[in-house]
């Protein structure tokens, strides 16, 4: 009988993409299989065009596990794969039951990193390789690849409609800016992004800033530094929207967010700004063309995901990365 495989990872965009080797993976072995993937509905449109998935399921959270639970029941599913480890997706196991497996996140060697600086990594994988662990005996092991998206024709036409209108990218080299992240340690600060966006249009280069409704504001205070040659996106597109943004950009610069892993679905080369999170975490690009800049400081890391402010008040990880840094590092990107 071929294999009945169930994956449940909620969020987020980052997570949900670097899955997406496994999966692939996984149709290359098991090309007759059923595979089938539950995530958050906001995040379902990363999944939504992947050909190797039979099913995806939006869950929205209002409507509780329960529900969620009593659909995936009624599956004979051979293999359940927990790839979130969370107290909500221990929950759904429990009301689901059978047999499931995950993957190491390795908390302990993380908070011992993180509070006293010591590193107890015995394991150096990237998070896409350890989810493989959750697919043991399914046979399959990492193709070197990195994650990927599969953009809808709509998605890509609305991005090229977007940067004609304003004639970006048209004739000078196109460069996008993730200027957001979900709390403030993970964002490199504003006055930077404004002096890098007017270094890139003096340099010759259009300028588009992506990301969600949250980045707005930021998006237009960047944009603003470069005039014409520069148009803020975010808040504008969907994910797949974004992503093909991102598919016509010659690199993106971004912190330590979904939109970098993005980038890397698509095949655009990522300039990636780590500051409070390090490679241990297992959240650096995966398997693309992409440099990271970083600060050696003996205060990294001080959170896995980042906080609301620096707990030494100095933000010295990403305030010490100046733009001349990050313009030198852009143009020595691999293409």
């Amino acid at each position: 009988m071929p294999p009945n495989i169930l994956l449940v990872r909620f969020s987020a965009i980052g997570d949900i993409l670097l899955m997406t080797p496994l999966i692939r993976a996984l149709r290359q072995r098991h090309a007759d299989a059923r595979i089938s993937v539950v995530t958050k509905a906001e995040f379902a449109p990363l999944l939504d065009h992947n050909p190797r998935i039979n099913t995806v399921i939006g869950w929205e959270p209002d409507s509780g596990l329960p529900s969620l639970a009593r659909r995936l029941r009624e599956e004979p599913w051979t293999h359940r794969l927990d790839l979130h480890g969370s107290l909500r997706s221990r929950a759904l196991r429990w009301r689901v039951g059978g047999k499931w497996t995950g993957y190491p996140k390795h908390r302990l060697a993380r908070t011992i990193l993180i509070r006293t600086k010591r590193n107890r990594y015995h394991d150096s994988r990237p998070v896409a390789e350890r989810y493989f662990d959750a697919a043991h005996g399914l046979e399959v092991v990492p193709d070197a690849g990195p994650p990927e998206v599969f953009l809808p024709r709509p998605a890509l036409d609305a991005a090229g409609e977007f940067l004609a209108a304003r004639s970006l990218g048209t004739r000078r080299q196109l460069i996008a800016l993730a200027p957001g992240a979900a709390h403030f340690t993970k964002r490199w600060p504003a006055h930077h992004w404004a002096a890098l966006v007017k270094r890139l249009v003096d340099g010759g280069n259009d300028v588009v800033l992506v990301g969600g409704p949250a980045d707005r504001e930021a998006g237009e205070e960047a944009a603003a530094a470069g005039g014409s040659a520069a148009a803020n996106a975010a808040g504008v597109f969907d994910l797949l929207g974004s992503a093909a943004l991102l598919k016509r950009a010659r690199a993106l610069v971004s912190g330590d967010t979904g939109v970098m892993h993005l980038a890397t679905a698509v095949g655009t080369p990522v300039l990636a700004l780590f500051g409070p999170t390090v490679e241990q975490f297992g959240f650096f690009p995966y398997h693309a063309k992409a440099a990271v800049l970083q600060r050696d400081l003996a205060c990294r890391p001080c959170s896995s995901h980042g906080t609301a402010s620096c707990p030494l008040t100095h933000h010295r990880c990403l305030q010490d990365l100046q733009p001349v840094d990050v313009l030198e590092a852009l143009r020595k990107l691999p293409r």
